[in-house]
């Protein structure tokens, strides 16, 4: 059976896009996407995106599409931009959260595409792995954390962008900015006229906000490049395992354990950036320490990525 039949008859199917893998349902029908939240063990609170092929598909899941929404959907769309806006009032309330709004995507990868096409209506799909882990950026990584309890996994090979798109609400007089991602807030600016706000208080909820999330089992932290070698020195006096993700720090020549270069580029280190988090993950360590990265704003989606990684350290994910 093909992806879209299944789908249409309330089916699970795993798909690519640019940014992560998604776990689609068809957005329409309830009790289908109710299964997402039932596979993933994802609290019913939280919304989820609706994957659309195109504007004219948007338009069919909202009740209102701000001209600056639009501006930015032509600008950016295809590609990795969530655009939160007001529900049309058909959706129902579990796609939603049961909030007043609903985040729209056009995904670009071409599966993706094909997929909705394919089937003709919304897929809603938050990231194809178990909440609060570490986002999948291939199919393996979705069987891994899912198995049987997804109908179909199309593969599409690995992700091009690796990390989760942006989020900009316009639920209020001015746009805000609920999430980096794959599009800069340099770029959105550019498009806008200026920089969409912070998230306050009014701001609905949206996914990959939570304090703690994207996280590994073995339990992970952020090091200076300064501290890095004096951090593992501490680990090894108490007989830990220890995994590193490095990015500019040399491995020291009496260190046994296991040692990952990441890129130094912040696009290509994002591409590889949950790759590394899960093989690191299946290392067989006793904790994972991850070299701090650059804190200037190409940045930006990395940081907010590597923060709630290892939030849980100091003390939940999507």
């Amino acid at each position: 059976m093909d992806a879209a039949a299944l789908l249409r008859q309330g089916g699970l199917v795993a798909f690519p896009t640019e940014t992560v893998y998604g776990l689609g349902a068809d957005a329409g029908n309830p009790a289908a996407v109710a299964r997402i939240f039932d596979a993933k063990r994802r609290p019913p609170d939280h919304p989820v995106i609706v994957h659309v092929l195109d504007i004219a598909a948007a338009l069919r899941w909202s009740s209102t599409f701000p001209p600056a929404a639009r501006a930015l959907a032509e600008a950016f769309w295809p590609g990795p931009l969530t655009l939160i806006v007001p529900r049309a009032h058909h959706v129902h309330d579990i796609v939603t959260g049961s909030q007043s709004s609903v985040g729209l995507r056009a995904p670009s990868h071409p599966v993706a595409r094909a997929l909705l096409t394919e089937f003709g209506g919304g897929i809603a799909a938050p990231s194809a792995n178990r909440f609060g882990h570490v986002s999948p950026t291939t199919a393996e990584h979705v069987a891994e954390d899912l198995d049987v309890a997804v109908d179909l996994i199309l593969d599409g090979g690995a992700c091009a962008i690796g990390i989760e798109s942006t989020i900009v609400a316009f639920t209020s007089e001015l746009p805000m900015l609920l999430r980096p991602g794959g599009i800069s807030v340099d770029a959105i600016a550019a498009v806008l006229g200026s920089a969409p706000g912070a998230a306050d208080a009014t701001a609905p909820r949206a996914s990959g906000s939570l304090a703690s999330h994207y996280a590994t089992h073995t339990p992970a932290q952020l090091v200076a490049s300064d501290a890095l070698r004096a951090e593992l020195m501490q680990l090894e006096d108490r007989d830990e395992r220890v995994a590193v993700l490095a990015r500019v720090a040399e491995r020291p020549d009496d260190f046994d354990g296991v040692w990952t270069v990441a890129p130094h580029e912040p696009r290509d280190y994002a591409r590889l950036l949950y790759a590394n988090l899960r093989a690191l993950d299946h290392a067989d360590a006793d904790a994972i320490l991850i070299e701090q990265v650059p804190d200037d704003d190409a940045w930006a989606a990395i940081r907010d990525r590597l923060a709630r990684a290892t939030a849980g350290v100091d003390d939940d994910r999507d």
